[in-house]
């Protein structure tokens, strides 16, 4: 009785700590805009062909220019795959998939965040590649470059001496799992550009139908066909994508005919028989079974409804295994709280899961509906949050008879049966706190600190998925590289790891780069900023080595997600516009980078008066500038400030072809491009028109003075 009247009060005081832990916890939220930025600057870091004008990842050159001319097929362009410079099809059309998918269901977010242009670019240069590869109804070229002669070398993109031979699908050659992949590419794409771009959306959905059309008439797997691809990206089966364009294509269209297609052949296909853990490049069940359970919720089912109502239940299955809900049958866990499915390169799985919980979570909220899972019901904001779960109670005589695990001796967190004590109820901690102190004071302790160092730091939001990534895990790293103070510097990269071009201008051999570059002790000389690499171990272990490259190779089909993940999460947690970090120099150790020196600011409404400040403007001139300082932070002793300039149409008619002049920048500039012409810059296609009292922002990043921005020309 004595022991729990002193315990009756435990509550009081922790509800004291509790709020202290949210307050400090708080205001470490991570910056999920700055880590957008870096992912969007992967792609440009993975280009194949001749770079553009306003290519911003200086390091890289034009490369694979001849690529398709053995063949008498132009197929320049498109990406790089991962860490070495073969074109695989069906990874690069997944990666574009899931782009214009984040541009689709976020696109208000990522126009909000000032990255729509820059998403549309990274689309634009998977989907003009793909319209090259598909010269005719029946023909797709599937890959450029094979993985063994490629492997055999480690060289710069631009210095390639590798064979580049190319490989097609056609009726003889079928590829109903490459071909399918391709045409959701193209879909999906085509509703991303429609609002910005109606003649090339137009474009792309005729080249989707068509080999929609030839992936279904022309059945087959695309590794018997290109054989040379089996060994690198193997397909377990076709039908998932066959499902997955249709589904597309329905989206695109709305023409029954794909709609009903799913349908019908959502047995014979897997489509409502498969309930799976995994969303890959590879299976594309749980994204296809996500995308039907919208038209579902939106009551858009018709005669359709019954069995569309199965591939919700299958998706159900997939988010409620990955919320570990699933009455025992949950996706496999790091004792750190990461979705584990695979040894190499499970980083990439991890993105696209969460990236469906957060359009599920979406749909879930717009149709007021809810997650039921066999062990709860979750809300739409719950399935965001996207969390590490184990168990939560371990009995005493659990505790003491388990032979690797002597709770005696404090060992609890390596029990088992008790892993992560952040995902127990309140009163199932208070419960066992209590227990325990019938058999050890030093279980109470470790249970309490538990409670404090892990339950309460993360009270009422779970560890997602993209923090764990993004360094709230064990190791404290940033498995994103350029974001956060702690990030890999060796990944396993051949362009990123060898000088550049402007440093090494000779010839790096296919040899000589395992020579002098690969084994290096030094970190990449070139900022592959955004690269996501393949992480962890299933312990949560992860060594930052550039020969490891299960876990230090990054993939475009593993940073795409992201794009619409981390708009999402930016504007979600109370962020909107730029990054507050100035992008840090990449250097060969963590500890090397100079720290930046936090600077206080008042809230954002506090600089509403700073937009008052006239940047530029004449009288007789349509387009007025309006600038704002929006962050300052100090780095070496210098004052580096983040300039917001908006350009406002202040006419009566629409204003195209706006041109403008900027000197004395000496810093970074984003949501505007430069021209052939010296000092003058553009917005992005998609904003070439300015209409009436409708406005432009450009930023830009520099110590000193601000730069001068003038009108150069205008129609």
């Amino acid at each position: 009785q004595a022991r729990m009247a002193g315990f009756a009060s435990f509550p009081c005081l922790l509800l004291v700590l509790l709020v202290g832990f949210e307050a400090s916890s708080a205001a470490a939220s991570f910056d999920y805009g700055d880590a957008l930025d870096k992912s969007l600057l992967f792609f440009e870091a993975q280009r194949s062909g001749k770079l553009p004008a306003r290519q911003r990842v200086k390091w890289r050159g034009d490369s694979g220019l001849k690529d398709g001319s053995l063949q008498g097929v132009d197929l320049v362009g498109g990406y790089y795959d991962a860490g070495d410079h073969v074109k695989f099809g069906l990874p690069m059309a997944f990666t574009v998939t899931m782009l214009s998918w984040g541009a689709i269901d976020f696109r208000k977010e990522v126009v909000g965040l000032n990255q729509m242009g820059h998403t549309l670019d990274a689309i634009k240069w998977g989907t003009d590649y793909f319209i090259k590869a598909h010269p005719q109804p029946d023909v797709l070229w599937g890959q450029v470059g094979d993985g063994d002669s490629d492997h055999y070398c480690w060289q710069r993109a631009e210095d390639m001496t590798t064979p580049r031979n190319a490989y097609k699908l056609d009726r003889n050659h079928p590829g109903s799992d490459l071909a399918g992949e391709t045409a959701a590419a193209m879909a999906a794409a085509s509703i991303a550009f429609l609002p910005y771009d109606s003649s090339y959306s137009h474009l792309l959905l005729v080249h989707a139908k068509q080999i929609f059309s030839f992936a279904d008439r022309f059945r087959g797997s695309y590794d018997d066909s290109i054989q040379c691809a089996r060994q690198f990206y193997q397909s377990s089966g076709y039908m998932d994508e066959l499902l997955w364009a249709a589904a597309w294509l329905y989206r695109a269209t709305k023409d029954e005919y794909y709609l009903k297609y799913v349908v019908d052949n959502a047995v014979s296909m897997g489509g409502t028989g498969w309930a799976v853990k995994e969303f890959s490049w590879d299976n594309k069940y749980a994204g296809l079974q996500v995308l039907l359970s919208k038209v579902l919720l939106e009551g858009a089912g018709g005669a359709y409804t019954s069995t569309l109502q199965q591939y919700k239940a299958k998706a159900d299955y997939f988010m409620c295994a990955c919320q570990q809900k699933n009455n025992g049958y949950n996706a496999p866990m790091t004792p750190g709280g990461l979705l584990y499915l695979h040894e190499w390169n499970n980083l990439q799985y991890v993105t696209s899961a969460a990236f469906l919980h957060a359009v599920y979570s979406d749909y879930l909220s717009i149709a007021k509906a809810v997650l039921k899972c066999p062990d709860a019901q979750l809300q739409p904001q719950d399935v965001l949050k996207f969390a590490k779960s184990q168990a939560c109670h371990l009995a005493p005589t659990q505790s003491l008879s388990m032979p690797s695990c002597d709770a005696s001796k404090g060992d609890l967190v390596s029990c088992p049966a008790y892993t992560d004590p952040s995902t127990c109820t309140l009163s199932q901690m208070f419960r066992d706190m209590y227990i325990y102190q019938n058999y050890s004071h030093f279980i109470f302790q470790k249970l309490f600190d538990q409670l404090v160092l892990t339950r309460i730091s993360s009270w009422g939001r779970y560890i997602l998925q993209a923090d764990y990534i993004l360094g709230k895990n064990p190791k404290s790293m940033s498995y994103l590289v350029g974001y956060g103070p702690n990030y890999p510097f060796h990944a396993h990269h051949r362009g990123a790891s060898i000088a550049s071009m402007s440093v090494l201008p000779s010839l790096v051999g296919c040899v000589q780069g395992y020579e002098s570059w690969y084994r290096r002790p030094e970190g990449n000389p070139n900022a592959l900023f955004g690269a996501l690499v393949g992480g962890p171990s299933s312990n949560d272990e992860f060594s930052d080595d550039r020969t490891n490259y299960e876990q230090t190779e990054p993939t475009i089909s593993g940073t795409a997600p992201l794009v619409g993940l981390f708009s999402k999460l930016q504007i979600l947690n109370g962020h909107p516009g730029y990054h507050t970090e100035r992008p840090r120099p990449y250097s060969t150790t963590p500890d090397s980078s100079p720290k930046a020196e936090p600077v206080l600011h008042p809230q954002p409404a506090y600089w509403i008066q700073h937009f008052a400040f006239l940047f530029h403007y004449y009288a007789d001139v349509p387009v007025k500038f309006f600038h704002a300082i929006t962050e300052s932070w100090r780095v070496g002793g210098l004052t580096y400030y983040r300039h917001k300039v908006i350009v406002k149409n202040v006419s009566k008619k629409p204003i195209t072809d706006l041109k403008l002049t900027i000197e004395n920048l000496k810093g970074s500039v984003w949501g505007i491009y430069p021209t052939q012409e010296k000092k003058t810059y553009e917005f992005p296609q998609w904003l070439k028109v300015l209409k009436p009292d409708s406005e432009a922002t450009f930023v830009y990043v520099q110590g000193g003075p601000q730069a001068k921005v003038s009108i150069k020309s205008y129609h």
